[in-house]
C-alpha cells in the first residue's frame, strides 16, 4: 500500500494484500469517513468491489512515518494485488491504470 506497508489508518490493523482493499488519496479518503465502506473499481473492461482500509496520504511524506516515499498525487486508488487480478490487469502492468470508481451503497 501507499502508506509503506504500516498498519491501516482506519482501524490499526495489518491487511492481506490477498483481499480486495485500496488506500484513497488525501481528498477521497475525506478524514476517515470512507474507512472500512467499500466502493466499485471500473476498469479494464471489469468492475471490482474493494473495502477502503488506508489514506494515501498526498499532504505529507519522505519521513520514517511514511517510509520516506514521497506524498501520494490527489487521484491515487492504491490498491492489492487482488483488486489487480479481479480486473485482469496483467501483473507487468500493475500500478497504473485508468479507472474510475464510486461508492457502493
Amino acid at each position: 500500500m501507499c502508506s509503506g506497508g504500516g498498519a491501516s489508518a482506519c482501524d490499526n490493523h495489518y491487511h492481506s494484500d490477498n483481499k480486495p482493499i485500496v488506500a484513497l488519496s488525501t481528498g477521497w479518503f475525506n478524514k476517515k469517513s470512507r474507512c472500512l465502506n467499500f466502493i466499485n473499481i471500473h476498469g479494464n473492461g471489469k468492475t471490482v468491489r474493494a473495502m477502503v482500509v488506508d489514506e494515501c496520504d498526498s499532504t505529507m511524506g519522505c519521513d520514517s512515518d511514511h517510509d520516506y516515499q514521497p506524498p501520494c498525487p490527489n487521484d491515487i486508488v492504491d490498491a492489492s494485488k487482488a483488486v489487480w487480478k479481479a480486473l485482469g490487469v496483467c501483473e507487468s502492468d500493475w500500478g497504473n491504470l485508468d479507472i474510475s470508481w464510486s461508492d457502493v451503497n
